[in-house]
């Protein structure tokens, strides 16, 4: 870390700011219908597929009850449904519905609508090392949540 200049972390500290403005303004599609922490489980979930919930809770980062509160919720609202496993009737799946991939996709659509319209402001050229620079951030961030140091949370 002793590469790292003060002004560098100020600008991704900026970065950070703006992309989080952004993805709350995204958030606003879902009027209120979920929390954030009902759209974050929603969106891992859309990604895995049906899953046990303590696989869920894991990809999460919360306990099991965290996530068997949060399912509650989420299947009286028609945006989940629970299973079981053929193999094993203890234990819970979850999968998300029709209805909870749509709002998944609104949100993940607006988004990019936002971010589209940041970028087009800026020239080819800017967009290009800003693309580059992004992906290999977000490697690396990964690399250090597997490796067990903070890293990215999906949102």
């Amino acid at each position: 870390m002793n590469d790292v200049k003060n002004s560098e972390v100020a600008a991704l500290e900026l970065m950070t700011r703006a992309l989080v403005g952004v993805t709350l303004q995204s958030l606003q599609v879902l009027d209120r219908a979920v929390s954030l922490p009902q759209f974050r489980l929603l969106l891992v979930l859309s990604a895995l597929g049906r899953v046990p919930s303590s696989r869920l809770a894991g990809e999460l980062g919360m306990t099991a009850s965290s996530v068997t509160r949060l399912g509650d919720r989420l299947e009286a609202a028609g945006l989940l449904v629970r299973g079981t496993d053929p193999r094993s009737r203890s234990i819970v799946t979850l999968e998300v519905t029709r209805a909870g991939l749509d709002l998944v996709a609104r949100v993940v659509e607006r988004r990019h609508v936002l971010l589209a319209a940041v970028l087009d402001r800026m020239d080819p050229t800017e967009r290009a090392v800003a693309a580059r620079a992004a992906r290999r951030f977000a490697e690396l961030a990964g690399d250090a949540t597997a490796l067990g140091v903070t890293g990215p949370l999906p949102l």
